[in-house]
């Protein structure tokens, strides 16, 4: 989970605070983006590894990795092998797409459009989906129970941010060439762990993704996306 905003310290992050100029850029929307823009060159490659044997159940009787690859072919996106050399792709100088094969329903037109705003924006561009879960902190503090005092140790339960605030990262990732070529290499392969690291360096943009983006965590997760996505 992350929050909606990248860290203000993120080299080149754009000003969204009140006191910009009216020359400043509406980062908060699409705006300046109509659905009939060219759409831009880019590559990609549907990530499968480090997620066990999930990307190989079936969704709608193919492979979810399968379903994944067909979405982003129909976003107009080159797709490259997860293999190919890093540098290669920095050569290009194209933006790269990173599509999760968990969200494997993410639609072809929301790829496309986050492309489109990586281009323009010349930003990382993440889909995302609202926290939908409960969320409660912890810590070790001694509680007391019943007017004694508790075990030592024993966690507090508290309230946890309010869920509005966070969001769930899943996919695409958009990589803008700019970002392709600071890079030697992807630091990780959880999107999670990536877009914190990305966000410390570079200006990330949160779009949040349609319900059938949603990930998938487990073979159960996938029978509720096929029946969400029942034609």
């Amino acid at each position: 989970m992350t929050s909606h905003d990248s860290p203000d310290s993120s080299p080149g992050s754009p000003d969204t605070s009140s006191g910009a100029s009216e020359d400043t850029p509406d980062w908060s929307d699409w705006s300046g983006l109509e659905d009939d823009d060219e759409q831009p060159a880019a590559l990609g490659t549907v990530v499968e590894t480090g997620r066990g044997s999930l990307p190989f159940t079936l969704l709608h009787g193919e492979a979810l990795v399968a379903v994944a690859a067909w979405g982003l072919g129909e976003s107009g996106v080159t797709p490259v092998d997860i293999g190919t050399e890093w540098e290669g792709l920095a050569d290009s100088g194209e933006p790269v797409v990173l599509h999760d094969c968990l969200c494997p329903m993410t639609p072809a037109a929301f790829i496309a459009e986050c492309v489109r705003e990586a281009v323009a924006r010349e930003a990382v561009v993440v889909g995302v989906r609202p926290v939908t879960d409960t969320v409660k902190t912890t810590d070790g503090t001694d509680v007391e129970i019943g007017g004694e005092e508790g075990p030592a140790g024993l966690p507090v339960v508290g309230m946890g941010p309010d869920r509005e605030d966070l969001v769930v990262v899943t996919s695409p990732v958009v990589l803008p060439a700019g970002v392709v070529a600071a890079l030697d290499e992807l630091p990780s392969d959880d999107f999670g762990v990536l877009v914190a690291w990305l966000a410390e360096r570079f200006p990330v943009l949160t779009r949040q993704a349609p319900p059938e983006g949603r990930r998938v965590a487990g073979v159960d997760d996938v029978a509720v996306l096929e029946a969400l996505t029942a034609r």
